[in-house]
């Protein structure tokens, strides 16, 4: 069975489905004019400024709680081991695809959130239930594909998002500090628990405080690190570059290894195009779909370009890919050559926080595909069942449902990508809306401060 997993999993995984991800990347780059370039600074600042954050409009969260959910489910084992993999199996020049993935998946990403945003509906108890499923029924009138989708998605939530994620922090903390499986289980089950238990809002603001701290801790590890040793830094990324367009690539038809697997890690860790994080911005308190997908646009540029970034460089510098180690002992022990200990327990900390974070993102996803298939009465049934299955990944060898939830990942991204292209004309109508909205707001900005002054 494990054998066969894993050829379907290569299969959902290849050539096709990846030139899918990133060229519908690439097509709503285009039609939206490389909108992720123009628009990022003031996107950044509409996710973290306090000022900006809408508090009158229709939603559950913040602009900046519904960004740091999708963060919580998204920075995750795969900035850690995901990275290093595609290091191994592709070569430094992997980080490099890596990069380009993130930039034309910021537009992917834009586009999933200013769907969610614009078809979402309002639940029985009155908070915001969005994402693929609604649009590829409401905008495509495709009900079923929303129903494949959710399918999907409420199968890799039980996998991918939950034990698979308690089943690393289990193992990293066994590895490290000698700590029982079992006693890991129970305290993941009793934190989680207390978080999702409490539904979005008590998720958007626990990630709101635990997503920047978590993220801050890996990145400056990875700085420190970078700054000691600037004067390699220069050698590691123009290696990264080299090697990502290289003449022996090429010529030995290496070059297609170097940019599956740095395209397919990055799509793992950033999960553009997959459909998971629009389900979060769709509880985003909003005036305009535009203004949330700017936001949940910048989700890609911290996952990827930042805190892949850091795992890649760092791997890249230490250059032990090449020793048998791979994975999260690779990222460990690239982490440790120059820090020591203290490395490897930055990494093992940074995987711990990472897993757990998802955990909490991912039973949001999930409890939304499961509502969807069934109705907002199974919620409750759905959370207890979500957290008792954290305790089991903690405990159990999970190899088939690492491999099962890897398909249902991939199988997520078609209906998704699907509703993305067909209903790409709204998205376009969608952001010339808001940008004139953007334009006048800005020139508003400009005389009241001129009059101040």
């Amino acid at each position: 069975m494990q054998e066969i997993i894993n050829n379907i999993s290569s299969f959902v995984w290849g050539p096709p489905t990846l030139i899918l991800i990133v060229g519908t990347g690439i097509y709503l780059t285009l039609r939206l004019g490389f909108l992720q370039f123009r628009t990022l600074p003031y996107a950044l600042r509409l996710a973290f400024s306090p000022k900006r954050q809408d508090k009158a409009s229709k939603g559950d969260i913040s602009h900046y709680e519904a960004l740091t959910t999708a963060m919580a489910a998204t920075i995750g084992t795969g900035n850690i081991v995901g990275v290093a993999t595609a290091v191994v199996l592709g070569g430094p020049g992997a980080v490099f695809w890596m990069w380009i993935t993130a930039l034309f998946g910021m537009a992917t990403k834009y586009a999933e959130a200013i769907l969610a945003v614009k078809y979402r509906v309002e639940n029985s108890k009155g908070e915001m239930s969005g994402g693929p499923m609604y649009y590829l029924e409401k905008g495509l009138n495709a009900k079923w594909l929303g129903i494949l989708f959710a399918i999907f998605g409420a199968i890799a939530a039980f996998g991918i998002g939950n034990m698979v994620q308690s089943n690393s922090v289990s193992d990293a903390l066994e590895s490290s500090f000698n700590i029982p499986t079992w006693a890991t289980g129970v305290a993941l089950t009793l934190f989680a628990g207390l978080v999702i238990i409490g539904g979005i809002k008590s998720i958007g603001k626990v990630t709101a405080f635990f997503v920047p701290i978590m993220a801050l801790f890996y990145v400056l590890g990875g700085l420190v690190i970078i700054v000691m040793n600037f004067d390699i830094v220069p050698a590691a990324i123009g290696l990264i570059f080299t090697d990502a367009f290289s003449a022996s690539a090429v010529g030995g038809g290496i070059l297609g290894t170097v940019i599956r697997y740095g395209v397919a890690r990055g799509v793992f860790s950033n999960e553009a195009g997959l459909g998971s994080a629009p389900i979060a911005a769709a509880a985003a308190k909003t005036d305009y779909p535009g203004r949330q997908a700017l936001v949940s646009m910048t989700q890609v540029f911290i996952d990827t370009i930042i805190v892949c970034s850091i795992t890649g460089i760092t791997i890249v510098m230490a250059g032990l890919a090449g020793g048998g180690l791979e994975g999260g002992p690779l990222t460990q022990a690239s982490f440790a050559h120059f820090l020591g200990d203290w490395g490897g327990y930055i990494v093992t900390i940074g995987i711990v926080l990472f897993a757990f974070s998802t955990l909490v993102g991912w039973s949001y996803y999930g409890e939304k595909c499961f509502a969807y298939l069934f109705n907002d009465k199974v919620v409750p049934i759905y959370r207890v069942a979500f957290v008792i299955a954290i305790f089991w990944g903690a405990v159990q060898t999970l190899d088939l449902v690492w491999g099962i939830s890897d398909v249902m990942n991939a199988l997520m991204a078609v209906p998704n990508l699907i509703g993305l292209l067909g209903l790409s004309g709204v998205v376009v109508y969608e952001t010339k809306k808001f940008l004139e909205v953007a334009k006048q707001e800005k020139e508003q900005e400009r005389l009241a401060k001129a009059s101040g002054e």
